[in-house]
């Protein structure tokens, strides 16, 4: 993608953010190794993920995370600490994305990128808490893992078909919203279910 137009960036800070809130070095590392492969063209504004020092933080933190995301129980923790990592850095990605913009417009869009990024995350936490009891570790490895997948593919597509991988991105932040509202109904409904008139 060699020109931007505010649509354009507006896509990628939307696809971008959705990506940060699954997976933020995912999204990171991502970024910088096609602008540093020159298969890619960033924003102005985010030329220095192409920096090594950034592929290799990003990098070594996505290892990481790779690890420690598939430890039931452990993972909800390192979820809850990423909220203070995952939510500021979607909003400086969107903020650097839209230097070319007004300054009224990189406010805005960093607001949009926190949002989405925040309702991205917390929407997986939610999905994690409903996962995370099962006493099999398998299910937990595969939510994410495809949550991994999806950052980086959603990352990938936003520098390809920017307009595509933000449609992509809302559709599944539409799917989570509504995920989240089933599983809330049921754990109500669990915690309100009558008791029997035998039970002491």
């Amino acid at each position: 993608m060699d020109a931007f137009t505010p649509t354009t960036i507006a896509a990628l800070v939307i696809a971008a953010s959705f990506a940060a809130g699954l997976n933020v070095y995912a999204t990171l590392l991502t970024l910088g190794l096609l602008a540093r492969a020159h298969w890619i063209v960033l924003p102005v504004g985010l030329d220095m993920l192409s920096h090594w020092w950034v592929i290799g933080v990003s990098g070594g933190m996505f290892a990481i995370e790779f690890v420690a995301d598939k430890i039931p129980a452990f993972d909800m923790v390192w979820n809850a600490l990423h909220t203070f990592v995952r939510v500021p850095v979607a909003a400086l990605l969107a903020y650097h994305a839209s230097e070319q913009l007004s300054p009224e417009m990189q406010i805005l869009a960093a607001v949009a990128g926190a949002g989405i990024a925040i309702v991205a995350h917390g929407s997986k936490t939610a999905v994690r808490a409903a996962v995370t009891p099962s006493p099999e570790p398998f299910s937990n490895i595969a939510l994410s893992t495809g949550e991994d997948v999806l950052a980086v593919g959603v990352t990938w597509l936003a520098t390809k078909h920017p307009l595509i991988a933000a449609g992509v991105a809302c559709a599944f932040l539409l799917l989570a919203v509504i995920t989240v509202r089933l599983l809330a109904k049921f754990i109500r409904r669990m915690w309100t279910k009558p008791r029997p008139a035998n039970a002491q």
